[in-house]
């Protein structure tokens, strides 16, 4: 792979770092459920004063599920993404690597095939590769 130059270590330390902040992300959308909620509910409500009393929920109470139903599908959507990027990134990486392993091992493997000739045998005594052959 001519013009790659990964160091494997410095890759990890990176997923490392963004996937505690992803997992930021997903803890913001939790608490952001919970608060808004909690939220809504104490924005009050509004009740039929002539009967029957039931309460529905308030001005505030609904822009605030208002939003909640708009932006946490997003927040999700950008949480998941963050988690398959992180993933192929990991997965590229282990490739790489195998890759690079491979790489190796076809050098070595390349550097002892043939016939060593050697002296006395046939008389020249050099590698079959050897350019002086």
């Amino acid at each position: 792979m001519t013009g790659w130059d990964i160091e494997p270590a410095g890759v990890y330390g990176v997923l490392s770092r963004t996937a505690t902040a992803a997992k930021g992300l997903s803890d913001a959308h939790s608490a952001m459920q919970d608060n808004l909620k909690e939220a809504a509910d104490s924005a009050g409500t509004l009740t039929n004063q002539y009967g029957p009393y039931t309460s529905t929920a308030g001005v505030v109470g609904s822009a605030l599920a208002q939003f909640l139903e708009h932006w946490s599908p997003q927040l999700l959507s950008v949480a998941k993404r963050a988690s398959m990027s992180l993933h192929g990134a990991d997965e590229a990486t282990r490739d790489y690597m195998r890759g690079s392993l491979e790489q190796a091992a076809n050098a070595q493997h390349q550097a002892v095939i043939g016939k060593l000739d050697m002296p006395g045998q046939t008389g020249t005594g050099h590698h079959p590769k050897d350019p002086a052959s």
